[in-house]
């Protein structure tokens, strides 16, 4: 009975007790960890780090003139903002905004009280108990995307959700942009690995969303600084192309405590901030206005080995603190956290760790959140397995952050008149009404006695993951293409692909 609950589940879609995507408002409060006077007390050394240490801007004379005229100091690539002047020129970043889905229902909201969960980005190899771990391919990407848009609890379909190393790496930004847009009908990210490759992402939206991309937000950018305190040419190029498009630019430092930066809390926090101010100061120079999201990777190291470690207080601190800034700075926040782990398979470890940083994540407030299904290894592995057991996590997580309802309806008072002292309310008409909604049912779990799990063979989570996923991949049907603008995004590619050596590194 319990495994034919299951896939009844899965039939109706992972048990969707929410829209497959769209907009998703979070019903309690988020958690403020430091009070006013710390959080200035960052904010200073923030202003202190970019006027008096600066950063590094590197190969972008354009940027580099945008910061001189706004009153940067500018010195052979080593820019230094005098204080207040950072913050100052991001305040016409909005403070929530829409990215448009290609599928209007699946719209999403950053900013405010919404939130938004993502899949993993950027690992190179995949692993499923089946299969072992491998390099990622073009099929491997698609499958993810795919199981994005079918889940219920992921509300983006991401970026580089693999590298697909089987594609030269010239043209492999093709494949993935049209992946996204042929596989999913949620909002996307597009490369920026190279200005061109951010040219030809701006150019398959929009031929897919056309003149809306004018005054819209339709793809998303993820602009990495490279800590510590300096941006190379190809990021800050890609950012101004998406900015000069009106698009959604992310900016993410990537601060391991100890490594890019100190290893305190509030150093980390300070420093981070610092990144992201002059990252945003940078969108507003080249289009006021420009919706941006203040992003973070952060994370501790051992400091016995030097291996990172994930879910640790020290990071997760970090990532409640840097919630904080962002709403002081009225832009939209995207986490450093997500379900992120050092574990090498979908196990104790990897869940333990997955869950601590994700909990951290969604309590700060954030209102993005990468990495919230499938990672491993550090990123280094996306985890079939693995993404099935954190889509459940995610669901778990989103029935929480509803709220609870208050109504006259949840107090149920006629199920007492049914029932009465001594009797269970299991047969009352209100029982039978929300039975199938009131608790969340993930769709891994198989609640039961200790025979019954024996007798159905005795399966792990990690194995009863794996039935899973190609299940869904097997029913997943993704919103059509128009076939006019399929056909235009194929030309587009050819003709791209012509025009590019081929190149795999």
């Amino acid at each position: 009975m319990a495994r034919r609950g299951r896939q009844a589940r899965l039939n109706d879609g992972a048990g969707a007790q929410v829209v497959n995507g769209g907009p998703f408002q979070r019903r309690i409060p988020a958690y403020d960890i430091l009070p006013d006077e710390d959080l200035a007390a960052i904010e200073r050394q923030a202003d202190w780090i970019l006027s008096e240490i600066g950063i590094d801007l590197l190969d972008d004379p354009k940027a580099l003139a945008l910061l001189d005229g706004a009153g940067a100091r500018v010195t052979d690539g080593h820019v230094t903002f005098p204080p207040g002047l950072a913050q100052d020129l991001c305040r016409t970043a909005p403070a929530t905004f829409t990215l448009h889905a290609r599928n209007p229902a699946q719209s999403v909201t950053l900013g405010g009280d919404h939130l938004v969960l993502m899949p993993g980005y950027g690992s190179p190899f995949v692993t499923d108990i089946h299969a072992g771990r491998r390099y990622a391919t073009q099929r491997d990407f698609e499958n993810f995307v795919r199981l994005s848009d079918a889940s219920p609890w992921l509300h983006h379909s991401g970026g580089t959700v693999v590298e697909p190393t089987d594609i030269p790496v010239s043209t492999r930004h093709l494949d993935m942009v049209y992946a996204h847009l042929r596989w999913s009908s949620k909002p996307f990210m597009g490369a920026v690995t190279a200005p061109d490759r951010a040219a030809d992402s701006l150019a398959l939206a929009r031929i897919v969303f056309g003149n809306q991309m004018d005054d819209a937000a339709v793809i998303q950018a993820n602009i990495n600084v490279n800590s510590p305190l300096t941006y190379d040419g190809v990021m800050s190029s890609a950012l101004r192309l998406y900015a000069e498009a009106g698009q959604c630019v992310c900016i993410s430092p990537a601060i391991f405590g100890g490594a890019m930066g100190p290893l305190t809390p509030a150093a980390m926090a300070a420093q981070t901030h610092a990144e992201i101010l002059a990252g945003i100061a940078l969108t507003q120079l080249v289009r006021p206005g420009c919706p941006v999201v203040y992003g973070s990777f952060h994370n501790t190291m051992s400091l016995k080995s030097g291996a990172l470690t994930f879910g640790t207080p020290e990071a997760n601190q970090v990532t409640l603190i840097l919630a904080q800034l962002a709403r002081r700075l009225g832009v939209p926040c995207r986490s450093g956290g997500g379900q992120i782990t050092g574990a090498n398979s979908a196990d104790a470890q990897a869940m333990a760790e997955s869950v601590a940083a994700m909990w951290a994540t969604v309590m700060s407030g954030t209102h993005q959140v990468w990495h919230a299904a499938g990672w491993l290894e550090g990123g280094l592995t996306m985890g079939y397995e693995k993404f099935m057991l954190d889509l459940d996590a995610c669901g778990a997580i989103l029935k929480m952050l509803g709220g609870v309802d208050t109504s006259p309806d949840a107090f149920s008072r006629a199920s007492y008149s049914e029932a009465g002292p001594g009797q269970n309310f299991l047969s009352t008409a209100h029982t039978l009404a929300h039975f199938a909604t009131a608790n969340f049912a993930g769709d891994v779990p198989e609640p039961g006695p200790f025979e019954t799990w024996e007798e159905m063979g005795a399966q792990t989570a990690e194995e009863r993951a794996a039935t899973l996923w190609p299940q869904v991949l097997e029913r997943h049907a993704p919103l059509p293409l128009d076939p006019s603008v399929e056909s235009d995004l194929h030309h587009f590619m050819a003709e791209r692909r012509a025009a590019l050596p081929e190149a795999w590194h």
